[in-house]
């Protein structure tokens, strides 16, 4: 797998001050996309353990609230097998407590919704389970130039949804359904939704 970039003390791709991962590669090919330069597959650098480890000091600072992959597309198949087991490493490294609340949050912004994760979908591989495992904020759904909406926080188009994935994981286990059919939405500060200070 390559990467395209990666921005340290990001404030634009999730909560707090993060690490942002874009990963190169993806097929979508949607209009007025901000990052077409990340889609070939072949843009940017390897993805190296040196690479992971990086990563993996730049979110150990206090200020630091965690790592945000995104691309390109993180969902591809081959993104997939080259994420999965560095999201491993920063889940292992940075667990979460007792509460469910990890110390450091793992964002995955995703052209996929979530349904075409879930088993017998079409994005769904051998390391799909491995990886939302790991995320507690899934940014799901294609980027829509006709939707786009500038009032949206760490979402460009209103078709897409912010889904905690602890609070989805817990709803799911208790109807025993998949998390497809439990979202629960991500709940931002009241101040930012009202879009007034």
């Amino acid at each position: 797998m390559n990467y395209a970039e990666i921005k340290y003390s990001d404030i634009a791709n999730g909560e707090g001050v993060r690490t942002s991962l874009f990963v190169s590669g993806c097929r979508r090919g949607c209009p007025g996309c901000f990052n077409s330069g990340a889609w070939s597959f072949q843009a940017g650098e390897p993805f190296t353990r040196e690479v992971e480890d990086q990563i993996i000091k730049s979110l150990d600072h206090p200020f630091c609230d965690g790592l945000t992959v995104l691309g390109g597309e993180p969902m591809e198949p081959e993104n997939q097998l080259g994420l999965v087991d560095f999201l491993e490493r920063v889940r292992d490294r940075f667990p979460r407590g007792e509460s469910g609340a990890p110390a450091k949050s793992i964002w995955c912004f995703t052209g996929d919704t979530l349904d075409v994760l879930m088993p017998g979908g079409r994005h769904h591989t051998e390391v799909t389970d491995r990886m939302l495992d790991c995320i507690d904020i899934l940014v799901d759904g294609p980027w829509v130039q006709e939707l786009y909406d500038i009032s949206l926080r760490f979402h460009g188009s209103s078709n897409q949804r912010l889904i905690d994935l602890n609070v989805t994981r817990a709803a799911a286990a208790k109807k025993g359904v998949s998390l497809a059919e439990a979202v629960v939405p991500w709940r931002d500060e009241e101040v930012y939704s009202t879009h007034s200070m």
